[in-house]
């Protein structure tokens, strides 16, 4: 275990960790919402420091990111938490199940297989890479260090202070929008919607942003919801931001059909009226 980032002690023995917007009170003995971070004895831990549930070499267009290093493969790794809990996660098994096993990994290990892999650099994604922070932070540092490039694949739902800290070296990011609208994450994802729209704003205007949305039938899917949706990107990222659309299939606690690719191909349509670069994927 490592002693985490961002958080107080409230010399109750209780912590509390300010890392993402959950904004956790942790009990001596008890972890936080993402589940990796814990208290003992009055100090935060973090239990995935180190530790990765997979590691594998992608196309960058996977993450995705069409606009980047096109055509280039990237070594990409994760580890296991998240700090929201979608009903409809797609890698439930490490984001959820924070008892997936993990194996050792090393920041120089990690720089290294990049290299021999032939990889441009490092891809922070598959489960939520902001509660692996600490060890995301020191490998980003050294994969500038060594030359190549740090990709992040998040769902933006962090708080000011750790993002400005990594931002420096974060050469592109895929950032999940899962809706514009605040109940849906509050029913569906367990979180919000105004921090998501601030780390976006923060990063188009730092780095290389690519934004991704989920279309799931009856949740995020009207045309009113879509142009919304598109209105704000136009406005507060810049309308070439690349927008991805991606077809829903049922997964973890949801049981909704699957998105029909006619109500992808619509959000597309609506979309362009803004949005230069809109994408679809999973179809």
């Amino acid at each position: 275990m490592k002693e985490a980032l961002y958080y107080d002690k409230t010399g109750t023995g209780e912590v509390h960790c300010r890392l993402c917007p959950q904004s956790c009170r942790i009990q001596d003995g008890k972890k936080g919402f993402c589940g990796v971070r814990v208290n003992q004895g009055g100090v935060l831990y973090t239990l995935n420091y180190g530790r990765a549930a997979s590691v594998a070499l992608d196309p960058i267009e996977k993450k995705p990111l069409y606009h980047f290093h096109p055509g280039e493969t990237i070594l990409s790794a994760g580890t296991v938490g998240c700090n929201l809990a979608c009903l409809f996660c797609q890698n439930w098994s490490i984001s959820q199940e924070v008892q997936t096993p993990t194996e050792p990994i090393t920041i120089p290990g990690l720089i290294a297989h990049a290299r021999r892999l032939g990889s441009f650099g490092v891809a922070y994604t598959y489960n939520e890479p902001f509660i692996w922070y600490e060890f995301v932070l020191e490998a980003a540092r050294a994969v500038r260090e060594a030359g190549l490039k740090n990709v992040l694949v998040t769902n933006g739902f962090v708080e000011p202070g750790p993002l400005q800290e990594l931002l420096p070296y974060i050469d592109a990011a895929n950032i999940d929008i899962k809706s514009i609208r605040d109940d849906f994450y509050r029913k569906v994802c367990s979180g919000r919607v105004g921090p998501v729209l601030k780390t976006i704003e923060t990063m188009a205007a730092a780095c290389h942003v690519e934004l991704t949305c989920l279309v799931i039938p009856t949740l995020n899917d009207s045309p009113e919801d879509i142009s919304a949706l598109a209105d704000w990107v136009a406005e507060h990222a810049g309308p070439d931001v690349p927008l991805h659309f991606s077809r829903y299939f049922p997964c973890y606690k949801m049981t909704i059909p699957p998105t029909p690719p006619r109500t992808l191909f619509e959000a597309q349509k609506i979309a362009r009226k803004k949005l230069s670069r809109v994408y679809l994927g999973n179809i």
